[in-house]
């Protein structure tokens, strides 16, 4: 008796979530293709680099797109970058996923292939990424996506290398500091002894 009534307690806590708008990634059709431009493993520059992306509805997926009203692209970090990072976890609950952070286009869905161009911004942290769409309907709700890497996120993987604050320029100034903080002290310290000499 207790099973059964936690099981239809869990069956109405799931119903609240969707009646409550929450949508889930498993519920979403993978009917959008997504090509971009980094090749597997390539590393790219925040900042300097810039990624070429496609995208469309899937000619393999008989999908009606009518309900599609708005596109968004999205930076995704790939699970090898997500190990022990709570803050970059992935949940099945669109509302709390954590794996795409960074929104790179954000257009209206016309049923065409489209193209853009997107330089890797400054703040984006070194991690392996992939690419990700999501289409949503006129309620602004997830309803179907296509990304650049397998289902298990293995494969178009490809790293950004973050800008860490540290420049050439800052390292050679710490040097040359360091060096005459030392010559100063050795300085110092030769001068004391020669004028205990002469005192002596």
């Amino acid at each position: 008796m207790k099973c059964i009534f936690l099981r239809v307690h869990l069956l109405l806590f799931f119903l609240s979530k969707i009646a409550n708008g929450d949508v889930l990634f498993s519920s979403l059709t993978h009917s959008l293709y997504v090509v971009a431009s980094p090749t597997d493993g390539q590393v790219l520059k925040a900042g300097e680099d810039r990624i070429t992306v496609s995208l469309g509805l899937n000619p393999t997926n008989q999908t009606d797109d009518e309900s599609y009203k708005n596109v968004k692209v999205k930076l995704c970090y790939a699970p090898i970058s997500q190990v022990d990072r709570k803050w970059r976890r992935t949940v099945d609950n669109l509302e709390k996923d954590k794996t795409c952070q960074f929104t790179v286009w954000d257009k209206p869905y016309d049923g065409n292939n489209q193209t853009f161009e997107w330089e890797v911004e400054k703040d984006i942290p070194t991690a392996m990424y992939f690419v990700r769409a999501y289409a949503y309907n006129s309620s602004h709700q997830e309803t179907a996506y296509g990304q650049t890497t397998n289902d298990k996120k293995t494969s178009n993987l490809f790293k950004v290398e973050g800008i860490t604050g540290r420049h050439l320029s800052l390292d050679i100034a710490s040097i040359c500091f360091s060096v005459f903080a030392l010559l100063s002290l050795v300085g110092f310290f030769l001068l004391e002894k020669r004028q205990s000499k002469i005192k002596s």
